[in-house]
């Protein structure tokens, strides 16, 4: 019974995020300004690792927690990067 309880969930949350992911998608490509395709990338990057953790999950594998990590540590490396150049116009001073 909660085995198929958690297998349920998983996959209900796999199916948001894609939603979700899409959503993203929709504002890096149409946002009006850099700042909303920023914000854009960050989305999809957290929901990007949110979704690989729900593929650990439900495999059991250890593989998907270490690329969620790497993406995780990337993804937060490039929105600062982004942040910076739109505030400054230059990453390295």
């Amino acid at each position: 019974m909660t085995a198929t309880l958690l297998l349920w969930s998983i996959f209900l949350a796999q199916i948001l995020l894609v939603i979700a992911m899409a959503c993203a998608t929709y504002r890096v490509l149409r946002g009006p300004r850099a700042q909303d395709r920023v914000l854009g990338l960050d989305t999809l990057y957290v929901n990007a690792t949110m979704l690989l953790l729900t593929f650990g999950i439900r495999t059991g594998s250890t593989l998907y927690f270490e690329a969620a990590l790497i993406i995780a540590l990337l993804g937060f490396v490039a929105t600062a990067a982004l942040a910076k150049f739109l505030m400054r116009g230059e990453v390295i001073e």
